[in-house]
């Protein structure tokens, strides 16, 4: 009899931040057929997930269930009876005010396997995002998980909470779900004893790019939040650690904090860039232009292969021209020592790096990492010589016509470039309101092809509200060929260069708003 290998996996998201994500939920995301996610889930881990998987919102904010619990409970079981893996994505920790244990407990009982894996709860992750340690040995010792979506009030109910008692704790407070009864919570507490002084502060969206903190005490602090407009979702801080804040807070004080970024880099380079604009503080959102797809065949690449020794110089103008030619030498059963007589010529260090991958070393590379500028460098070293270029199928032959003045020159594809069918809704959506700060462009393809994919009216957006960070020179050309101004380009011609234009320009709108004031 055959055994049913249908799991159920409750996966911890972490409150918000994409990064916060465990080793462990990334791996079993990318494994699963179905992805069963709440409201609030970050679309970066939702990427995470194979292309077939199933992706099935389940809502479960406060005011937004797209799902009943129980309706949930039996997806669950529906699809892992099936066969299925299922990774039921939970904000924070499925075991911390997230129903985990009420869904194990049905799958329990209707014979499904599961598993649980712990996450990052808001209450120690959005207070650490906000300056706000739950703990210190100064402060407080001892730190209570609440919630407090009921009326504290109330005189009975299921899981009604003994808050004279917490009036009197000790320690620091973090009370989940608050927001929309800041004010009674407040008076609540110093009514029943809790000096109206007691440090305060209220989270929203805490561990996302959006974060904003507002602080006070208890006596104050629901005046000052009404002020400010901050909503669900929300943390409530109560407790002398919130007085560590002014020293500790770091997240909003990050270059790229707030800010909100488009990635239109092909699959597989996103990862990285998106992750060094993340770790500046932005927000960011994938939205691939063009695709690397392997060879529809591979005759004339393997041919060329086997015609090595004819050749002196290898040229990569790409990461993706290294690992497409490196991967089809080990295919047809060579190695490295294939390449012992050519001298290597990288555009960028990114693409030396990726030879460095194969224990390779570029023999140059240029001091500006454009085609021009790498045939200007290869000129002197292969004039009379062979070349050959590995590269994708399509692109700007400037290096090619340049080197064929002196030098003998094929170039051979390697990959291939194809466009993208469409942005994904979202991103897409974003741009159409205008709630996106920047779009980032790596190439004149690349942008080539978000113009054809946008609408007239998200044209109308880009390069005006919404502005364009340019890799080189050649891709602002692209961009202003098609209508569309500029805000920063890269002086290094390197994805950590257009992120460092970024700064610049946010830093310096930065500073001349401080002095303003």
């Amino acid at each position: 009899m055959a055994v049913n290998r249908g799991i159920v996996y409750l996966v911890g998201a972490g409150p918000g931040d994409p990064g916060l994500l465990t080793r462990r939920g990334e791996a079993l995301l990318k494994l699963a057929d179905v992805v069963v996610y709440d409201h609030l889930a970050s679309s970066r881990l939702l990427d995470l997930a194979p292309k077939t998987a199933r992706l099935i919102c389940a809502g479960k904010s406060i005011g937004h269930n797209t799902l009943s619990q129980g309706a949930i409970n039996e997806l669950l079981a529906e699809h892992a009876k099936a066969g299925r893996t299922v990774v039921r994505l939970k904000g924070g920790d499925p075991y911390v005010f997230g129903r985990g244990a009420e869904e194990a407990e049905f799958l329990r009982e209707s014979g499904v396997a599961f598993q649980v894996v712990p996450g990052v709860t808001a209450a120690v992750g959005v207070t650490a995002y906000a300056g706000v340690p739950v703990t210190h040995r100064d402060a407080a010792s001892a730190v209570a998980f609440v919630t407090g979506h009921n009326d504290p009030d109330a005189l009975s109910g299921h899981g009604r909470l003994d808050w004279a008692a917490l009036a009197l704790f000790p320690g620091t407070l973090v009370i989940y779900m608050g927001v929309t009864r800041l004010e009674s919570l407040c008076k609540t507490l110093v009514r029943l004893g809790k000096p109206p002084t007691t440090p305060a502060a209220l989270i929203e969206a805490g561990t996302l790019p959006r974060q904003r903190t507002v602080s006070g005490t208890l006596a104050n602090l629901h005046e000052r939040v009404t002020e400010a407009g901050l909503g669900p979702p929300a943390l409530l801080v109560v407790g002398e650690v919130v007085a560590r804040r002014p020293n500790l807070r770091w997240f909003e004080n990050q270059p790229l904090f707030g800010q909100r970024i488009v990635v239109t880099r092909p699959e597989g380079e996103t990862e990285s860039s998106a992750a060094v604009l993340e770790s500046f503080g932005a927000e960011v959102l994938i939205a691939p232009t063009v695709e690397i797809r392997p060879l529809e065949s591979y005759d004339e690449l393997d041919q060329t292969i086997g015609r090595l020794a004819e050749f002196r110089w290898l040229v990569f103008t790409s990461v993706n021209g290294v690992d497409g030619f490196l991967e089809r030498l080990d295919v047809l059963g060579r190695d490295v020592r294939a390449l012992g007589h050519l001298k290597l010529a990288a555009i960028g260090p990114a693409t030396a790096g990726a030879l460095g991958r194969y224990h390779l070393k570029a023999d140059l590379v240029p001091r500006s990492f454009r085609s021009e500028d790498l045939a200007e460098a290869l000129a002197p070293a292969v004039a009379g010589g062979r070349v050959l270029l590995a590269r994708a199928d399509r692109g700007r032959t400037v290096l090619k016509d340049e080197l064929e003045k002196i030098a003998e020159v094929e170039q051979v594809a390697v990959y291939r470039n194809t466009d993208a069918d469409a942005l994904p809704a979202a991103v897409v959506a974003r741009i159409e309101q205008g709630s996106i700060d920047w779009i980032t462009l790596t190439s004149s393809a690349i942008t080539e092809r978000l113009y054809s994919l946008l609408s007239e009216s998200a044209r109308e957006r880009v390069g005006r509200e919404i502005r364009l960070a340019s890799l080189s020179p050649v891709t602002s050309e692209a961009a202003r060929r098609l209508g569309w101004n500029v805000a920063a380009e890269a002086n290094v011609f390197t994805w950590a260069g257009l992120v460092d234009a970024i700064v610049e320009v946010v830093a310096t709108e930065r500073a001349n708003a401080a002095a303003r004031l």
